[in-house]
């Protein structure tokens, strides 16, 4: 891994510090606008696209290094099984906000405790092609968390060095077709682990306000 010494971006206190003054505040009105800025703008909706809210935390454990706490989703899911994914889900009408709904999902998927959770800020919403408006909330974590996994949803949660995933090098573009319709998606495709589609792209979202 390249060392950066004292002006390493990804020490955590240079990192978070750089979060908080690009990322979208956190009382940010997070509701859809026919007009906002979204992640993935290539995405055209189409006719009678009907969205559903999400939330996700992109968890940045508070290592030496900073690193990105992900999740591997069990292969007896209905949707996306085995694929790498932020601990998330859509927001319920009992949760105050994104930010709520997602400090929930990751304490319901993972048994990560809110208490050792700092909600640093949000990313634009990313547009899924399953008709959920997704807003990242990116999260600073302690290191002495301890996970409890909800086997029914993750069986698997692993650390990827934040480095790895802001250095566009890494970024690889592929396609695939949905539907009759061919997308461009991003993938970065770490150890044994292959990140991609909204992950990816949301992975890629953070990148682009925190370091372009």
């Amino acid at each position: 891994m390249t060392q950066f010494g004292d002006d390493d971006p990804f020490r955590p206190d240079h990192f978070f510090e750089r979060a908080r003054q690009r990322l979208l505040p956190l009382e940010h009105p997070l509701v859809a606008d026919p007009n906002e800025i979204v992640i993935n703008p290539e995405f055209v909706p189409p006719k009678g696209f009907v969205w559903r809210e999400a939330a996700v935390l992109i968890p940045i454990v508070e290592r030496s290094t900073a690193t990105v706490l992900m999740t591997r989703r069990t292969m007896q899911l209905r949707k996306h099984p085995g694929q790498i994914a932020f601990p998330g889900g859509k927001i319920d009408p009992t949760d105050q906000d994104a930010t709520a709904a997602a400090l929930r999902e990751a304490q319901e998927e993972i048994g990560l405790d809110p208490a050792l959770v700092e909600p640093i800020g949000g990313l634009d919403p990313y547009i899924a092609g399953t008709g959920y408006r997704i807003t990242a909330i990116v999260a600073r974590v302690a290191p002495e968390h301890h996970l409890v996994l909800n086997p029914a949803e993750v069986d698997a949660t692993f650390e990827v060095p934040l480095s790895f995933l802001m250095t566009p090098e890494n970024h690889q573009t592929i396609s695939r077709e949905f539907d009759g319709v061919r997308h461009s998606l991003y993938q970065m495709p770490y150890d044994e682990h292959h990140i991609w589609g909204v992950t990816a792209g949301i992975i890629r979202g953070l990148y682009e306000r925190l370091f372009q």
